[in-house]
């Protein structure tokens, strides 16, 4: 695979889709922020504020990453399209603690899975950053899940639980793109991406299963929430361990 470090290297194409791919990176990172940052209103354990603020900042510095490299490599600010698109496009608010949670399982989740398929990408400055963001999501992937699952626990959120895990499963689902588009495999074939968004969107739900299982979840039909699915996508729980769901405490 051929590996590159200038804008002048590139062929027309890659440079194209490296282009987009930076830009999407950026209005992801930021419109999180802006999501966890709106969502702070709900958090009054000082433990999971400390958490929340730590985790903006940390979305803030990731969006700052991908500027930067955006800046080295267009010369041009990545601001004016973001602002736009986060205009056009804006990112949906939690209107509750519970709520706040499912978003940082499952939005949070959703961008984790995206990232690694940038793993050695073959823009080598993109690939540097990216495993940088990658170490530094680990920190706190299992924590919305263990919140989660903890409030499902109780009872007491039976009504709404389930149009909210649909809200946000669609909003993590929509971190992967389309699944077998041409744009996919041209990616793919210059190195910027490993696969198409179908195995990854499958990697995604078989990681969340074990938390869906412990809450009580259904997943919908992906066509009632805006998401054209690959073939052959299992949603099935059958077999899955619900021990593992982060935060699950057996009841008898």
């Amino acid at each position: 695979m051929q590996t590159y470090t200038r804008r002048e290297e590139m062929p027309e194409r890659y440079r194209q889709t490296l282009d987009q791919m930076m830009k999407r990176q950026a209005y992801r990172e930021l419109a999180a922020a802006r999501m966890f940052g709106s969502g702070l209103q709900y958090v009054e354990e000082g433990r999971w504020l400390k958490f929340m603020v730590w985790h903006i900042r940390e979305e803030t510095e990731h969006y700052f990453a991908v500027a930067d490299m955006y800046k080295r490599f267009t010369g041009e600010s990545v601001e004016p399209w973001v602002n736009e698109r986060l205009k056009q496009r804006p990112i949906a608010f939690a209107q509750s603690w519970y709520e706040l949670a499912m978003a940082q399982f499952l939005y949070d989740r959703g961008g984790f899975w995206q990232l690694k398929e940038y793993e050695g990408c073959s823009f080598l400055p993109y690939r540097k950053t990216i495993e940088k963001i990658i170490k530094e999501e680990k920190g706190h992937q299992a924590l919305g899940e263990r919140i989660v699952v903890e409030l499902t626990a109780t009872g007491a959120f039976e009504a709404v639980k389930q149009p909210i895990f649909e809200k946000w499963l669609r909003q993590g689902l929509l971190s992967f793109g389309r699944p077998d588009t041409e744009g996919a495999r041209y990616a793919i074939n210059v190195g910027l991406r490993k696969r198409d968004p179908g195995p990854v969107m499958q990697d995604f739900i078989d990681d969340i299963k074990p938390a869906v299982l412990a809450c009580g979840l259904d997943f919908p039909p992906f066509e009632k929430i805006g998401i054209v699915a690959p073939a052959g996508l299992d949603l099935s729980l059958d077999g899955v361990d619900v021990t593992r769901a982060e935060g699950y405490v057996a009841r008898s």
